[in-house]
């Protein structure tokens, strides 16, 4: 049967004429380095129609179905649903939505295995259906009259995501802020990979409906034109889409843009977004540049399906045609809600043949062992492959690199396989990123060919793994670093806020004092009229404390006032009779003097701070004078103390001066 299906397939594509597609030639196509072609098998599962799967008993939602951030979860166990009701909204910008592919109750919210390459298990939403497939209120969009900022936010919420197995969140690809520069859309139909016709059945029985959904997108970015490739061994799928194409521009064709189809030659990784630019167009997008960088977007041709039946009958992403195949009974293609177990997938199929080993999600290149047949069906299920020995043989040990350069000459990305397979193997990731490690697409083309069957790819993965944390741990580092920096910078800041305000306090507080003390030149206080009571309070108890100061530091200071005062004939005398005092009557006579001197000062000091009291609490005249009389006979007072010590100084002189 296959070969009567290959046989078939064969002669549609010889006959198929280059004039029924526009720009169809292959002399239009620019090839790409490197590159294989295994055995195809993708006959098998396009000898039936797309099979809708029926709802199984349980539906299991990951959360973890697309690239960047989870979702939130907006139900709880118990809570009944509606077919495409939203179960978790998108957190973040880079995030996609999870919605109920029917009606039934929320049973369950925890952790369950899902299909990842380390079989790890992750949050699920466990939905139990009620039988009813009962859809909530859906809300289509009239894009053609509605603004493209409101349209892209609609689609945030749709769930929809890169249907080719990138699962990239799709309103990220056509947010634009304001005018977009993408002027071709390109539509990714290669499905280069062994096995996967999904796309292949989506294009022969959806054409009309991807062509409608291809007119919204290239309104959503101002795209100029569009080009459709397809890869020669499709040419069912080649005629049905030019048709398409071609009566969506005849019946529109001053008001759509031109949108063409381009066969390409079957060569695998022709459906990687970078070389089918490449081979459609001829432009080589560079390795540190995206792709709208130079005006170009890229589009699954199953996204494009899923964005028109979102805007026309308001239908959010529940479901996706997957292809089941291998060691199967009828390998063929189903729609199937997302959260159906694989074994339902399995059992729709005709079941497992006796001596299948293991289960493959994606296509034999790079897809990937699922660790059971529970695992549910996600997003990025586009194929799942029935494993056999026969089919996919145990890989035999690695033998040494005998640096044939095979990996080299069929790297689609021009890298050197080799040398990165030594540096990865030796841990020395420096020398691997400066070879652009990063820049490897992980298609597997060089494990393939390698004739010593090393893993090539493994060794990539673990080099592009052990950089990846070296960075994070740096980045975390750095982060670290520059958090500390900014604490000791604002403690440094706080400690000359506070210095500075301290500063600014003292002075102001010595230009109050300076402002409201007594001035040299009139030994009175400047008052103001117009301070308050308080205020004046508050300042004479400044001036009097000052004063008091000065009185205690005068009193137990030498001073040698006294001596100044003497006579000058006495002055003379005195160091006659100084060869005639006893050590204690000189200690005697030093400690009389400075008690008078305290005395004095003392008695100076508190008839200026009486004044100056009297003077800040706006005493009367009358009772000014008053002060002023008690000032002066304090004077007077100090005085008369002063001539009693110097009279008794003289006396004790001329006692004992030697007679004549």
């Amino acid at each position: 049967m296959s070969e009567i299906i290959n046989f078939a397939s064969n002669l549609l594509r010889s006959a198929l004429p280059n004039k029924a597609m526009p720009n169809g030639s292959l002399k239009d196509i620019f090839k790409f380095n490197g590159g294989v072609h295994p055995p195809e098998h993708k006959a098998e599962s396009t000898t039936h129609p797309i099979t809708k799967l029926a709802i199984p008993e349980k539906l299991t939602l990951p959360l973890r179905q697309h690239v960047g951030h989870i979702p939130k979860i907006t139900v709880q166990v118990g809570d009944y649903v509606l077919k495409g009701q939203m179960l978790a909204e998108p957190e973040g910008t880079v995030s996609a939505a999870i919605h109920a592919p029917t009606s039934g109750t929320i049973t369950a919210i925890s952790e369950e295995v899902i299909p990842h390459p380390s079989g790890l298990p992750d949050m699920c939403i466990t939905l139990t259906p009620d039988g009813k497939d009962t859809w909530a209120v859906l809300q289509p969009i009239d894009w053609r009259n509605t603004d493209k900022k409101t349209l892209v936010e609609r689609l945030r919420a749709s769930g929809i995501v890169g249907l080719g197995g990138a699962t990239f969140p799709t309103h990220i690809k056509l947010r634009t802020n304001g005018k977009s520069n993408v002027h071709t859309l390109v539509i990714n139909a290669a499905e280069c990979e062994p096995y996967i016709t999904c796309d292949d059945m989506l294009m022969r029985e959806h054409a009309d409906e991807i062509v409608k959904g291809i007119a919204i997108v290239q309104y959503l970015l101002g795209a100029e034109k569009c080009i459709v490739g397809i890869e020669d061994n499709k040419p069912i799928a080649a005629s049905v889409m030019t048709k398409a194409c071609t009566l969506a521009c005849t019946q529109t064709c001053t008001q759509s843009p031109e949108i063409s189809v381009k066969v390409v030659p079957t060569l695998y990784p022709s459906g990687d977004a970078r070389r089918l630019i490449h081979l459609l167009l001829g432009t080589e997008i560079p390795n540190d540049k995206r792709s709208t960088d130079v005006g170009i977007q890229v589009f699954n041709v199953a996204t494009v399906l899923a964005i028109y039946r979102y805007f026309e009958f308001g239908e959010p992403s529940i479901s996706r045609v997957v292809t089941m195949t291998g060691n199967i009974a009828v390998p063929q293609n189903f729609e199937v809600l997302f959260g159906t177990p694989l074994k339902a997938l399995v059992a729709a199929a005709g079941g497992a043949k006796s001596n299948t080993t293991h289960f493959i999600m994606g296509g034999p290149m790079m897809g990937f062992d699922l660790p059971n047949d529970l695992v549910p069906i996600t997003k990025a299920a586009n194929c799942i492959i029935a494993a056999t020995p026969d089919l996919f043989a145990a890989p035999p040990p690695a033998m040494p690199c005998i640096r044939c350069a095979r990996c080299a000459d069929a790297c689609p990305v021009n890298l050197q396989p080799q040398e990165l397979y030594w540096f990865a193997k030796s841990d020395n990731f420096e020398k691997a990123r400066d070879y652009n490690l990063f820049d490897c697409i992980e298609c597997g083309c060089c494990t393939y060919v390698c004739p010593s069957n090393i893993p090539l790819v493994q060794y990539y993965r673990y080099a592009k793994s052990e950089i990846i944390a070296v960075d994070k741990a740096k980045e975390a580092a750095d982060l670290a670093r520059e958090r500390n920096d900014f604490r000791l910078a604002r403690i440094e800041r706080e400690k000359l806020e506070r210095a500075q305000k301290h500063a600014e306090r003292a002075q102001a507080a010595k230009t109050e004092v300076n402002a409201e003390t007594i001035k040299p030149e009139d030994g009175l206080a400047s008052t103001s009229t117009e301070a308050t009571p308080a205020n004046t309070d508050k300042q004479a108890a400044i001036a009097a404390a000052i004063a008091r100061a000065k009185a205690q530091k005068l009193a137990t200071t030498h001073d040698a006032e006294v001596d100044a005062e003497v006579p000058a004939e006495k002055a003379v005398a005195l160091p006659i009779t100084a060869e005639l005092k006893t050590p204690a009557a000189e200690a005697a006579e030093l400690k009389a003097k400075q008690d008078k001197q305290a005395l004095i000062a003392a008695a100076i000091e508190r008839a200026k701070a009486q004044k100056l009291a009297a003077a800040q609490a706006g005493l009367a005249p009358k009772n000014i004078e008053n002060v002023s009389a008690t000032v002066q006979a304090e004077i007077n007072k100090t005085d008369a103390i002063r001539e009693k010590a110097k009279q008794a100084v003289d006396a004790k002189t001329l006692e004992r001066k030697p007679s004549d």
